[in-house]
């Protein structure tokens, strides 16, 4: 694990737009197809609107967010309607995104169906995350109901999660396939959530869920 401190976030967009720009071409002078999976919420943002003008054979790119909550992608609430606007633009409009959402009422509907989609993105070829002041990520939560599922060895790709605090269901990647990634990044800002990743190394990932997948990870946090 690297933790890279940045003097200001504007340089972190940039540097960490730039890591990931790489990180993505390299991937696709190994591989005819790759997978990228970013997360939602407002920190990635201006990380997107830096990366989606890179020159990048981005028809080649599969994208995905590691978690979603369950609303249709018209919803504010949508991290789908989030990539339409800041991510699949520009250069990077040419990326095929893989559905974290379809049109039942519950998640567990459709499971089956969002799994299918998912067989060939495994190992996920760059992995961005982000992380809460509570040490969750993606959608893994301290007390989530099906978090033991999504933490264990044997996790299907995708759980269908629950958590309290949140105000719907999610889906969520499991820990297995996210910490499988072959290049990890994690996108954190401002000093509670410095001090929650520094005490997350040092609690079980059942309490802190961020600690499933530190192998490997590549830190980028500005105050």
């Amino acid at each position: 694990m690297e933790f890279v401190e940045y003097t200001d976030r504007d340089l972190l967009t940039m540097s960490l737009a730039n890591y990931l720009t790489e990180d993505l071409r390299n991937a696709l002078n190994n591989k005819e197809r790759v997978s990228f999976v970013v997360p939602g919420g407002n920190t990635p943002g201006p990380v997107f609107d830096q990366l989606c003008a890179a020159d990048i054979d981005w028809d080649r790119v599969d994208l995905m967010l590691s978690d979603e909550r369950w609303v249709p992608n018209t919803s504010d609430r949508s991290n789908t309607r989030l990539l339409e606007q800041r991510m699949l633009v520009d250069r990077a409009a040419k990326a095929h995104l893989v559905p974290s959402y379809l049109p039942y009422k519950t998640p567990e509907e459709a499971m089956d169906t969002l799994t299918e989609e998912l067989s060939y993105l495994f190992p996920i070829s760059v992995l961005l995350l982000g992380m809460g002041s509570d040490m969750h990520t993606a959608s893994l939560f301290p007390e989530a109901d099906k978090l033991d599922l999504a933490l264990s060895d044997s996790a299907p790709p995708l759980v269908a999660m629950r958590a309290p605090g949140a105000r719907e269901p999610r889906i969520t990647l499991s820990a297995r396939f996210l910490n499988g990634a072959i290049k990890k990044h994690l996108i954190i800002f401002g000093i509670e959530k410095k001090v929650a990743f520094k005490k997350a190394q040092t609690l079980s990932s059942k309490e802190a869920p961020i600690a499933a997948v530190l192998d490997g990870l590549n830190v980028h946090w500005a105050a």
